[in-house]
């Protein structure tokens, strides 16, 4: 390995020249990549040099020189610390341009497209549209009670109060919650290393409906006074339907476990989403800005056509959010989903809306959907970030339906996986169309419509 141009430590003034895939700051020193977390293009910068690796550096600001018309004063004062945002420093307009960019240059660079781009759908909220939270804990040595996110990459906690990216009717809790746990005297052991105990703060918020759901999650049960403190938060709190305790005794990346108690009240709450009554769990997945989630629904139903006698393949379908809708307008539609817990739920929301059309299995998707495939008309995927899988991919490629339309969090595997089904099948790529469901961060999701040819 050659000699570092420069030293740990050492001051560096750089320009920024391009935003990288998690929102950091690119310059460039002799050579390398340095990559500055809170900078914009077109900044000239003092850093400090933290990490020296092959191709890259990573540095600190220090401060900026000469600001880009974009930066701004951030909405939270832990900005700077805390990892869940990256961007707080742009302007909504600033962010959309760059989530736009992001989304066309990945297309061109991992996937060969010069793709028909559709302008990116922005949030109306930029601020208080988060209707999920799952908060790490942790408890000092002198037990006081941290509830925070983690410092950008690191484990460590940034303790906060209040979050401006959460819903207010959520965010609220956070304080009144964490002085009531720091009372109990409850162990807190978010990474397992000492015992186990609490690990998160999980709060849900009905965007429609207003309705609160408060879950604990923790490595056991025992905890002394649980039930009493359950009702008393319901009692507080007229809005909290339902409290309750996930256990997770593994030490995982996953944060809830398998088994989810109701402490008081009900495990679920009720909210609306395109014209469809929901019931949404504690611990199954549902898209965090629901108001972004609903304007995917018209995408949706221009991609795949007139619905009526379709059949529709729905894969990781979670509790039926997007397959209702579709069944709702006249499409036959199968729901294939690994979470035992989102197929119950999304089998009894298609029976709660009569829509008898739509029918939910519980399997490992891979390998049921090449059986699946066979008598589709059109098929939607909305894959975790890794993308579709090799066997998900071979099995598309085998019987590709007349119309596939794919939703993304992650433009990279999006790429990867258009470009294998384009070149591999008569599938060809219609438009992209980017929706920005995460604003304040690097994330952007994209829907993307691919027709036979």
């Amino acid at each position: 390995m050659p000699a570092s141009p420069c030293k740990l430590g050492e001051r560096l003034d750089l320009t920024i020249d391009g935003l990288g895939h998690d929102g950091q700051g690119v310059g460039r020193w002799q050579g390398l990549a340095v990559f500055v977390p809170g900078t914009l293009p077109g900044e000239v910068v003092a850093v400090r040099v933290r990490r020296i690796a092959k191709r890259h550096l990573e540095a600190d600001l220090i401060g900026v020189e000469q600001p880009a018309p974009e930066r701004r004063k951030p909405a939270c004062i832990l900005a700077e610390k805390c990892g869940g945002c990256s961007l707080q420093h742009a302007s909504d307009d600033g962010q959309a341009r760059w989530k736009q960019d992001v989304v066309q240059q990945t297309l061109r660079r991992l996937g060969g497209f010069e793709a028909p781009l559709r302008p990116l759908l922005s949030s109306a909220r930029t601020l208080g549209y988060r209707n999920r939270a799952l908060i790490p804990l942790e408890r000092t040595e002198d037990g006081l009670l941290r509830a925070g996110y983690y410092r950008r990459g690191s484990h460590k906690i940034v303790n906060l109060n209040r979050c401006p990216v959460l819903d207010p009717r959520i965010d609220g809790l956070i304080e009144p919650i964490k002085a009531d746990l720091e009372e109990t005297g409850w162990p807190v052991d978010v990474n397992l290393s000492g015992g186990g105990g609490l690990r998160h703060l999980a709060l849900r918020v009905g965007h429609h409906s207003g309705e609160v759901l408060i879950t604990l999650v923790s490595s056991h049960a025992e905890l002394d006074g649980l039930h009493d403190l359950a009702e008393r938060w319901r009692a507080s709190w007229p809005e909290v339907v339902g409290v309750c305790l996930n256990l997770q005794p593994r030490a995982s990346n996953a944060v809830m476990g398998p088994q989810t108690l109701t402490l008081s009240g009900r495990g679920w709450l009720a909210e609306r989403f395109a014209g469809q009554e929901l019931r949404i769990g504690a611990d199954t997945f549902f898209q965090v800005n629901t108001e972004q989630a609903e304007r995917v629904v018209p995408l949706l139903l221009e991609a795949f056509g007139a619905l009526e006698r379709q059949n529709i393949v729905d894969a990781y379908c979670g509790i039926g959010t997007f397959s209702l809708p579709l069944a709702a307008h006249g499409a036959h539609v199968i729901g294939l989903e690994s979470h035992a817990a989102s197929v119950e739920q999304a089998r009894a929301n298609a029976q709660r809306n009569g829509l008898e059309r739509a029918t939910f299995h519980q399997t490992d998707v891979e390998a049921m959907l090449a059986e699946h495939l066979v008598h589709a008309d059109g098929l939607l995927v909305d894959p975790p970030r890794k993308g579709l899988s090799p066997a998900a991919l071979a099995a598309i490629q085998a019987a590709p339906p007349k119309r596939v339309v794919y939703i993304s969090c992650n433009p990279a595997t999006l790429a990867r996986d258009l470009a294998l089904l384009t070149a591999e099948t008569s599938l060809e790529l219609r438009w992209i169309q980017p929706v920005d469901f995460f604003p304040q961060t690097s994330h952007v999701e994209a829907v993307a419509v691919l027709e036979r040819s």
